[in-house]
């Protein structure tokens, strides 16, 4: 099986503060319903509020990160599933839940992970 990344940026989920309980409600069904089906791996939001670092190999630790990478942000779900139908039908139950369109990547097969 294939995992996927499903994902959206900050900025796509334009919602009011009174449709926020909603939202997060949906999403969490959403995510009970990918648990109880065997396929979620992992998901979450990346926390705006604490800059991203670099680490070199010497552990060495400083701010900042990768010019290309400057906006990773918003919401990500990584799923297992048997076919690329299958990542389709996710994102749309995300995609409802959230009220905003998500992107689908597929992650390259690596026996060990």
């Amino acid at each position: 099986m294939t995992k996927y990344l499903i994902s959206f940026p900050s900025s796509a989920m334009v919602v009011s503060d009174a449709e926020l309980p909603a939202v997060s409600d949906a999403a969490h069904a959403v995510v009970r319903e990918a648990k109880d089906a065997g396929v979620w791996v992992f998901g979450g939001g990346i926390d705006e509020s604490i800059p991203p670092v670099m680490v070199d190999a010497d552990g060495r630790v400083t701010e900042g990160t990768y010019p290309e990478t400057m906006k990773i942000e918003g919401g990500y779900t990584v799923l297992e599933l048997p076919a690329p139908e299958d990542a389709a039908h996710w994102a749309a139950r995300i995609a409802a839940a959230c009220r905003c369109p998500q992107e689908v990547r597929a992650f390259m097969y690596d026996p060990e992970s």
